[in-house]
C-alpha cells in the first residue's frame, strides 16, 4: 500500500530554519510597538509576542516607521509588557484542500469542529489580485435558484456578483442559506464574519442544514474576535474560493457580511494611523471593498468561476451610507430586503422595485424581458397609488393601469415567496399565468 506524504512534505517545507527577534518598547490597549524588526518586517507579517508567564500572543504588523514597527494582536493585550521578545513569523499563506468541504474552518485554516483537517499542498495568497480583465470570461448562463423571485425578475448568472442589502432581523441569513442550498454549484464557500458565537452552530445545523453543509466550506470569525481575524476570515474565504476556481470548479461564495469586513478594516486602519473620512471609514475602505469583490466573478479562460453573494448591513435603510454606496457601485446587482415587507410576513422580504440584476436583459429572452418589465410597471403603479387605494379614495374604473395593479399585486406578492423545483422555465410559466389574470 502506497502512502502519500505530499501534504506532510509540503508542511515541513514551510518551517523556517531561523527567526528574527525584536522587543516591545511600548504597549497600549490597542497595539504595541516593537524595535529591532523595522528593516525586516512587512505590512501584514505575523508576529509572536512572548509573555513573561510563558504564553504567546499572535499578532500582525500594521505600521512601520524608521525605528519602530506597530503590531495589533489577535487576542487582548493582557500580560504584554515592555521588554517582551517578539518573533517575526513573516507572511503566511493559506492551503485550502478539497477535503475542507463539509467542514467549519477558522481564519487561519484550522478546524473548528474538533476533527483533524488536511492542509493543501499549494499555498494561496490571502490578498491575491483579481484576474487580468482581458483574460476573464463573460458572465455565464442563468443559474437556477428554485426561488421564484430570483428565477424570474432578479436572475443570477454564473460568475455574477450581487449584494444583499438589509437591516438586522429581516431574513438575510435565511435567504443566504436558501441560495446556498438552491444554487447549482460545485462547491459553496461561506464566510461568516462577526457572527454571534451561539448562532454559528444553529446556522450550520438548522439554517444551512445537512444538505447545504454537504457541499460547503464554512469559514467563521465570531463577533468577539479581533478585527484582524475578521478581516482575515474574509480573505481566507476568497482565497479558498480562488483555489477551487483554478481547479476548474464553479464556486458559490457567500460573504456575511461585507459590512463587518469593512468595519474590521476601519479599526485596523485607524490604529495604524490612517485618518477617518467617510463617516469614520478611512479612505482605503473603497479600494478594500472593490479589490475584494473584483476577485470574485468569471474566471480566466480555461478555469472555473466564482459567483459571489455579499450581504451588506444597512442601518435605518440608508442605502447611501459608505459601505452600501461603495458596494453597490462595484457589484453586478443589488437585492434590497425591506423591513416593512418582513413585518407583514412575506419572506424573502425582497423589495423588487428597488432591486436590480445587471445580468438583464442579456440573460433572458425577449418574452421573459417583457414579462419582467410588466411586473415592474405593475408594482410601481400599485406602490404609487397604495395610499389612495388603502384609504378608499380610488374609484374602480378610473384608471385601467391601477385596476390591473389592484388585481395583480396580491398574486405577485405571493409569487415572490414561492419556490419552484422545476427551475426558471416553470417559474416564468407561473408568472405568465399571473400576468394573464383578467382585471376584476
Amino acid at each position: 500500500m502506497l502512502i502519500d506524504f505530499t501534504s506532510l512534505t509540503s508542511e515541513i517545507s514551510r518551517i523556517s530554519n531561523y527567526k528574527r527577534v525584536g522587543r516591545v518598547v511600548s504597549v497600549s490597549t490597542a497595539f504595541l510597538e516593537i524595535e529591532g524588526l523595522t528593516h525586516q518586517a512587512r505590512i501584514g507579517d505575523q508576529v509572536a509576542i512572548h509573555l513573561r508567564n510563558g504564553q504567546e500572543l499572535g499578532g500582525e504588523i500594521v505600521n512601520i516607521t524608521e525605528s519602530l514597527a506597530r503590531a495589533m494582536t489577535y487576542s487582548p493585550l493582557d500580560g504584554a509588557a515592555i521588554g517582551n521578545a517578539v518573533t517575526l513569523l513573516g507572511p503566511t499563506g493559506v492551503h485550502p484542500d478539497k477535503t475542507w468541504v463539509g467542514r467549519i474552518v477558522d481564519a487561519f485554516g484550522q478546524p473548528l469542529d474538533g476533527r483533524p483537517l488536511k492542509q493543501g499542498v499549494a499555498s494561496a495568497n490571502l490578498r491575491r489580485p483579481a484576474p487580468e480583465p482581458a483574460t476573464r470570461k463573460a458572465l455565464g448562463t442563468r443559474i437556477p435558484t428554485h426561488l421564484c423571485a430570483f428565477d424570474t425578475v432578479l436572475p443570477l448568472a454564473t460568475g455574477q456578483r450581487i449584494g444583499i442589502f438589509a437591516g438586522s432581523g429581516v431574513g438575510k441569513s435565511t435567504l443566504l442559506a436558501d441560495l446556498a442550498c438552491g444554487i447549482e454549484a460545485d462547491i459553496v464557500v461561506l464566510a461568516l464574519i462577526g457572527e454571534r458565537g451561539r448562532e454559528l452552530r444553529d446556522f450550520v445545523d438548522n439554517v444551512l442544514g445537512p444538505e447545504g453543509m454537504a457541499r460547503s466550506v464554512v469559514i467563521a470569525a465570531t463577533s468577539d474576535q479581533s478585527p484582524l481575524i475578521k478581516r482575515r476570515a474574509a480573505w481566507m474565504a476568497m482565497a479558498s474560493a480562488e483555489v477551487f476556481r483554478d481547479q476548474g470548479h464553479h464556486v458559490l461564495l457567500l460573504t456575511d457580511s461585507l459590512t463587518r469586513f469593512a468595519e474590521a478594516h476601519r479599526e485596523i486602519a485607524l490604529t495604524a494611523g490612517e485618518s477617518p473620512s467617510l463617516r469614520g471609514f478611512p479612505p482605503s475602505t473603497s479600494n478594500l471593498i472593490a479589490s475584494f469583490c473584483e476577485r470574485a466573478g468569471p474566471g480566466p479562460f480555461g478555469k472555473g468561476d466564482i459567483t459571489g453573494i455579499f450581504s451588506v448591513l444597512v442601518a435605518a435603510s440608508d442605502m447611501d451610507e459608505p459601505v452600501a454606496d461603495i458596494t453597490r457601485g462595484v457589484l453586478d446587482g443589488h437585492i434590497v430586503l425591506e423591513r416593512e415587507i418582513a413585518e407583514r410576513g412575506r419572506f424573502p422580504a425582497v423589495d423588487v422595485r428597488r432591486s436590480v440584476s445587471r445580468s438583464l436583459p442579456g440573460i433572458a429572452s425577449n418574452p421573459e424581458n417583457e414579462m419582467i418589465a410588466k411586473v415592474r410597471r405593475v408594482l410601481t403603479t400599485y406602490e404609487n397609488s397604495a395610499l389612495m387605494i388603502q384609504t378608499g379614495l380610488y374609484a374602480k374604473g378610473s384608471d385601467p393601469a391601477i385596476d390591473e395593479a389592484i388585481t395583480l399585486w396580491p398574486k405577485l406578492d405571493q409569487f415572490f415567496t414561492e419556490r419552484e423545483k422545476g427551475g426558471p422555465e416553470q417559474s416564468f410559466q407561473r408568472l405568465a399565468d399571473i400576468l394573464a389574470t383578467p382585471v376584476q
